[in-house]
């Protein structure tokens, strides 16, 4: 049985780092057919170091706990960071990636970092930080859309959904650790 697991954990942990080598694989294939895609050096050495430290960061959160729903959280926050980073970069989430009023996503995924620390990474503590996160959010959001912004509305909603996912799920795993005890 135990072979079975190992087995199986190191069947997802190969189809997370494939996936991390596939996304950084996309665009050097995609330069060879069209011009299009232009990413230089310094591209793929951000991208290395963006897709290695948000999956550097979920190995150590599954070499920590079990709690299915901690790791389910953990997850989903790490892959919304990622993805507001990633779009607000490669072509911006409010208009163009040159437009400065992006630069408010950052200070999102600030409160989400800092309630983290705070919360010393705790289920019960996590919770609140990613809801926070969600306010932050659909603050941001809000603002963009009454100064009517570039901002397409479902990126909006996803965002804020995702940080409440996560924090639902956070609650759960608080759950699960109190009835642990």
């Amino acid at each position: 049985m135990t072979a079975d697991v190992n087995r199986h954990v190191n069947l997802w942990r190969v189809a997370g780092w494939g996936t991390a080598v596939a996304l950084i694989l996309l665009p050097l294939i995609a330069m060879r057919f069209t011009d299009e895609v232009a990413w230089t050096l310094s591209d793929f050495v951000f991208a290395i170091l963006l897709i290695g430290s948000v999956g550097v960061a979920y190995e150590l959160v599954v070499r920590m706990t079990g709690n299915a729903a901690y790791r389910a959280a953990v997850g989903v926050a790490l892959a919304t960071g990622f993805l507001i980073v990633w779009s607000n970069l490669a072509v911006g989430i409010i208009g163009n990636e040159g437009n400065p009023a992006n630069l408010a996503f950052f200070g999102v995924l600030a409160i989400a970092i800092a309630g983290a620390f705070v919360a010393r990474l705790q289920a019960e503590g996590m919770a609140r930080a990613l809801f926070a996160t969600a306010f932050a959010q659909l603050l941001v959001s809000a603002v963009a859309l009454i100064a009517r912004m570039d901002l397409p509305v479902g990126i909006a909603i996803f965002f804020v959904g995702m940080w409440l996912v996560s924090g639902f799920l956070f609650r759960a795993a608080a759950r699960c650790d109190f009835m642990r005890r």
